[in-house]
């Protein structure tokens, strides 16, 4: 198949993450996942707590709980620093031009979006919690919880990984149709995305696909905002494995007719198993490519289900079976 052509993401991303050695002990955190994305996305770097004027190195923080509220200090100077981390946090992201995602430094009592540990006071005492986000994390994640945003641990999980690229992949497709704003090109993404849409929520798609028909004959503006809305909430979540196999059985149909018993029945015997959990759904997914190059399918051909981030990333694509627990369900949104 013919590789696809893809709009650079625009994600903010923990400047500790393979950008500079700004943590609080000077050090750097390696990241393979994003030394890979460098050359497709374009990053906007952060450091809350150097670029607030803590400096590098410097004495750690933390999230501390006094009486109900959450403060930030910095128990080696006695410094409570959460005004500054409240108005960085604030003049920062009011800052920024669109974009389409964000990925934090893990566990950080700035960055962390998840699992953050919460202290009483004083230096030297135990946590009280580990479920808090950091300062800069949670208001990431009451402002632009629709966009697609993890932390650099979790990205270690190939399920994770593969919904983070197909998400900001999309996003950034999308932005781009926003900044054309022709009808035309709200209607092309509609179509290359109609099984990905499938894949991710039946009930978005049904939306989306009236907006881009655009029957109640609304102004593009108007149209594009609304559309964007249904997008994002489409893509909130991953799909599950079940609509995995009907949008494969969906594009199944364009070929089938083409095809030998022996090989329907190979491709229908995947799925089963796909479903059954003993096999990912990429086996089905490689048959269904050298199908549509072999019988030249051009409507599945642009399909971006088939292909929802660079081929660099391919190894990631759901090599996990359908099977596993729910990796997004202790994110505060």
């Amino acid at each position: 198949m013919k590789a696809r052509q893809f709009s650079r993401p625009r994600i903010v991303i923990s400047k500790c993450i393979e950008f500079d050695r700004c943590r609080y002990n000077g050090e750097m955190i390696p990241s393979e996942f994003v030394k890979r994305l460098k050359g497709y996305v374009d990053f906007i770097p952060v450091c809350m707590e150097a670029e607030m004027g803590l400096g590098v190195p410097r004495d750690p923080v933390r999230v501390v709980q006094i009486e109900n509220e959450l403060r930030l200090f910095q128990p080696g100077t006695g410094k409570d620093v959460t005004d500054l981390a409240t108005n960085f946090t604030t003049t920062f992201l009011d800052s920024l031009p669109e974009v389409d995602g964000f990925l934090l430094k893990s566990r950080s009592p700035s960055c962390g979006i998840k699992d953050v540990k919460v202290y009483p006071p004083g230096e030297k005492v135990a946590s009280l919690t580990a479920k808090e986000s950091g300062f800069f994390g949670r208001e990431v994640m009451a402002r632009f919880k629709d966009l697609a945003v993890e932390d650099e641990a979790r990205l270690q999980n190939l399920r994770i990984g593969e919904h983070f690229l197909t998400k900001i992949f999309t996003l950034a497709d999308y932005r781009q149709v926003r900044a054309d704003g022709r009808m035309q090109s709200l209607v092309d993404f509609q179509a290359r995305n109609k099984l990905l849409f499938m894949f991710y929520s039946q009930k978005e798609l049904a939306s989306l696909g009236q907006l881009a028909a655009n029957r109640d004959d609304l102004e593009v503006g108007v149209l594009m905002e609304r559309y964007q809305a249904h997008l994002r909430a489409a893509l909130v979540r991953p799909p599950l494995c079940g609509a995995g196999v009907n949008v494969l059985l969906h594009a199944f149909g364009y070929v089938s007719n083409d095809l030998n018993h022996a090989e329907k029945a190979e491709f229908l015997d995947s799925l089963q198993e796909y479903r059954e959990g003993k096999m990912p759904i990429t086996v089905a997914i490689g048959m269904l490519r050298s199908w549509i190059a072999r019988f030249d399918q051009s409507y599945l051909r642009e399909q971006t289900f088939l292909q929802p981030y660079p081929a660099e990333f391919l190894d990631v694509m759901s090599n996990d079976a359908c099977v596993g627990r729910d990796l997004w369900k202790d994110i505060k949104e």
